[in-house]
């Protein structure tokens, strides 16, 4: 099973299109939202209902994390212990966009050592990593991505790595980006 987390304040750009894309490449994707309830509202006032909702999830057997940025929705997943204890403790992909990279992953340490890249102007908080030229980064089983801008790109990795390269193209081809 393939997680993405909503929080309070969330990129909805990254969210959405994200689960867009994964579930066009047929990936069984849920949204969870960290709060009681399923509705959680978008760092833009968007409304979103998720999936479910953090307690009702097995993190543990998870095929991968996803985690939107935007303010606060980093730092309100950041904030929320029982997906900082399975990312801590995940055998499985983890995957970060915009400001999450920065204000989630570097200070519980995944990022150490990793090449890894998040929203501009954030990049003193990757520490322990080494900052890429790329907008969309793989190191190890933790891919990282800049921002809203770059969300596709972020997505077909996340299929490429998941489904394969031909998937990844079938669906980038069905969205008219090849």
């Amino acid at each position: 099973m393939t997680y993405l987390f909503l929080a309070p304040g969330f990129e909805e750009i990254e969210a959405l299109a994200t689960a867009d894309i994964l579930r066009r490449a047929e990936i069984d994707v849920t949204t969870v939202s960290i709060l009681d309830t399923p509705i959680v509202p978008g760092a833009h006032n968007v409304p979103v209902t998720a999936d479910t909702t953090i307690g009702k999830v097995d993190l543990t057997k998870a095929e991968m994390l996803i985690l939107p940025g935007g303010m606060p929705g980093a730092t309100n997943l950041a904030a929320t212990k029982k997906l900082t204890d399975a990312l801590l403790t995940a055998k499985c992909r983890i995957a970060a966009i915009c400001a999450s990279p920065a204000v989630v992953l570097a200070p519980l340490g995944i990022l150490n050592g990793k090449e890894a890249i998040c929203y501009p102007g954030f990049e003193s908080k990757l520490t322990g990593s080494r900052i890429s030229e790329n907008v969309v980064v793989t190191d190890g089983n933790v891919t990282t991505a800049a921002g809203p801008g770059f969300t596709m790109e972020f997505a077909l990795e996340l299929v490429r790595l998941l489904k394969g390269d031909d998937k990844a193209d079938e669906v980038a081809s069905g969205l008219l980006l090849v």
